[in-house]
Order: C-alpha cells, then structure tokens, then sequence
C-alpha cells in the first residue's frame, strides 16, 4: 500500500468509525426544523440566524450546521464576511418535515429502534436470533408486537412504511405489465400507500390491503380516503386466516421479516387463493446471486438480524420458495432501490 493508498484507508476508517453518528445528524436537525427553516425561508442563514429562530445555543447550532455541510446535506458560501447555510436538494426533498417526500419516519426509524438494537449486534450474530427483548423491558422477539403494542408506536411505523412507498411505490408497480390483473391484493398493504398507486396506474384495477386488524382500522382511520371505493380492507393474520381471492397478490418488504419456512407457508396459501392465471409480486432488496452487494441488501441484513426471523435473500432463494409453493414462469427485475419478482400460477 502506497502513501495516498494508505491516506484513503484512514479516510475511510475515521469516517466509518463515526457513521453511526449521521443517521442522529440528520434526524436532529430534522427534529430542530432546521431543514423547515432553510426551506421556507428561501434564502440562505448564518448560524446565529437559524439559532435564534429555532432556540437553539449558536454554539450547539454552528457545529450541527457544520456537520450537515461535510454530510451534504447542507450547503455553505460566504457573503459579506458572514458564513451563510441553506438546504442541499437532498434535504429539501426528504429531509424537511413539510415536504411532501420527507423520509422524516426512516430516519426516527433507523436512529432510535435500529440504533438501540445495534448495540446487541454481537448477541445477534452469537444467538441468531433478534434483540428487540433486550429494549425497554420488552419480553418478545417479535418484531410486531414491539411496535404494534402502543397505538403510537403502531402509527410511526405505518407512517414509515407510507413514505417509502410514497418514493417507490410507481417504480415497483411499473417494473412488470399489471394490467391483466384487476382484482390485486396487497398482503400486509399497511397505509394503503401501494395500492393507492396501484389504482392510478391500473385504471380497472380494485385492490384489497389484508392486514392485522389493528393496521387495518388504523389505515382507514388515518391513511386512506373514505371516498376511495376500488380500495378496500380486510383485517387478519395471513398465516392463519382465509386469504381473499385475487388475481394478483403483492408482497411488498413481507418475506424479508420471515423465516424461510414461513415464507413457503405464505406463498403457499397464497396460490392455493390466486385465481387460475393470476401471480404473485414479490418486492424487495435481493442480495447479488454470489452475495458480493448491493451494499443496500447487505445492511438491511443485519438490521433484519435484529429486529426479525428473517434476511434480505439472493434470486435463486426466491425462486426456490415460489417453486415450493406452486407458481411458475418466474421473472426477475431490478427496479433500482428494489427489485421485483413475478410468479404466475
């Protein structure tokens, strides 16, 4: 290893050491309003400024500000002798609160339920097993019951769910042709936020979201218009309770929070259900076939680790548990944040 070799190595291990920081930067500045402030305010602020509006110490503020400029996440320029700081595109998109793309819920998200349960990431790995027993006096391991056992808790999680559909939903949902399926079912639909798209793209489309039933009164109390009569609810356990028939079944980030034998459970009742032609669409981060990437698969495998039964999975597992479970004709294609995987009965 050379000299500037040897420069970039420590470069890269000073800024990985320090990355479980920048998930609490963003959300930080995000819980301050310092992306709302910059945003609404059209125009560029000196650290004193943002402050002050926001009653924060300028001490405090200036070195926030400073790290969201290193991050990218804002940007500086000096005018009249003073330091000016205003959103980066990236914040204004998803990091202000107001925005309509705000990812404000991944970010809580990943900083406090994630980060918390990072710090038992060697029992993880010894045990095999999630850690969500270890927090706050919870008994179980089961991810669901952690956060559906308060109503609030429940409603940032489905707040969660609903603003990265709100990003992906029209890019999964166009990775194949679905119009030959009118009748959808979005198994473990949470907000509605998929088949809301689902309608707008597929015209003669109607789409059931079968969830538990607490999701379901929360998604129609909350998420989802009354008046929008090509969807509808239908609250249960999908590996206990009738499955409502369909022309299509969507999975969209399920199978990746179940073991394997789980996974062939539901695929399997799912085409017992599916209409004669029909199919199932399955989305999610799939691992490279020889598990070298995407880095997005690998992560998010360790954070199932945590919090789950289940992995982020290769292609050829996939189609492994589609065969087991009945459906053929099997097509694969990356959508680029997930991928998409149609199997046809």
């Amino acid at each position: 290893m050379n000299a500037t070799e040897e420069a970039e190595a420590l470069k890269m291990l000073f800024r990985n050491q320090h990355a479980f920081l920048i998930p609490k930067i963003m959300l930080t500045a995000s819980d301050l309003g310092v992306f709302d402030l910059l945003m609404e305010s059209k125009e560029p602020l000196t650290s004193v400024t943002i402050a002050e509006r926001l009653g924060t110490s300028p001490f405090g503020m200036e070195r926030l500000l400073d790290a969201c400029v290193g991050y990218k996440f804002l940007q500086v320029e000096r005018k009249d002798n003073q330091t000016l700081y205003g959103n980066t595109n990236l914040a204004n998109l998803y990091l202000g609160k107001r925005s309509p793309r705000t990812q404000y819920y991944s970010l809580k998200f990943s900083a406090e339920f994630t980060y918390m349960r990072a710090q038992h990431l060697a029992d993880a790995v010894r045990e095999g097993e999630p850690q969500t027993y270890r927090i706050n006096d919870i008994s179980t391991r089961n991810f669901y019951e952690a956060f559906y056992r308060t109503e609030s808790g429940l409603r940032e999680f489905m707040k969660l769910m609903h603003e990265m559909w709100r990003l992906w939903s029209g890019v999964v949902l166009n990775a194949f042709d679905l119009s030959h399926f009118p009748l959808v079912c979005d198994v473990g639909g949470c907000t509605g936020a998929l088949a809301n798209k689902c309608i707008s793209l597929y015209p003669n489309s109607t789409v059931t979201i079968f969830d538990l039933p607490e999701v379901v009164e929360t998604g129609k109390k909350h998420f989802v218009s009354s008046e929008e009569h090509r969807i509808t609810f239908h609250g249960g356990d999908f590996f206990k309770d009738p499955i409502p028939e369909a022309d299509l079944y969507i999975l969209s980030r399920t199978l990746h929070c179940f073991a394997d034998e789980k996974c062939v459970q539901l695929l399997t009742r799912l085409h017992k259900a599916c209409k004669p032609g029909g199919g199932v669409l399955i989305v999610e981060r799939v691992l490279n076939e020889d598990r070298t990437g995407p880095l997005e698969a690998q992560i998010y495998g360790l954070v199932m680790l945590l919090i789950t039964q289940g992995k982020e999975r290769t292609p050829s597992e996939y189609n492994v548990f589609l065969n087991a479970a009945g459906f053929k004709e099997i097509q694969q294609k990356k959508t680029g944040h997930f991928d998409a995987i149609l199997g046809r009965k």
